[in-house]
This record gives structure tokens, C-alpha cells and sequence, in this order.
């Protein structure tokens, strides 16, 4: 499976909005390439911020 996919996953398995640090201690990826996948996906719209250093999936 793509890091960006296993994040994804993450996200939907979680009830509420999770910290980069959270989410590469969840996946054993390294907390830096967690960092890079969170901000493409920002981009493409499927994740956002709904408080600092916090992020969520889109509904």
C-alpha cells in the first residue's frame, strides 16, 4: 500500500483530528515524509486544518 493511502486510512479510522506525530507513530513512516503527504493532500483538498497542527479528512 502508498504511505499516502496508508494516512488516508488513518484519518478514516480515527474519530478526531490527529498531529503529524500521531499519525507516523500509527504508521511507523518517518515523521517528515508524514509531514510532505499531509501537505499533498491539502492541496488536493482532502485534508484540512481544523486547528493548528491538527489535521482531519474532508467529509
Amino acid at each position: 500500500m502508498e504511505n499516502k493511502e496508508k494516512v488516508v486510512d488513518i484519518f478514516k479510522s480515527s474519530k478526531s483530528p490527529l498531529r503529524p506525530g500521531d499519525i507516523a507513530a500509527k504508521s511507523g513512516i518517518d515523521s517528515k515524509e508524514i509531514s510532505t503527504i499531509i501537505k499533498a493532500l491539502k492541496e488536493e483538498g482532502r485534508v484540512y486544518s481544523p486547528k493548528r497542527c491538527y489535521y482531519a479528512l474532508k467529509e
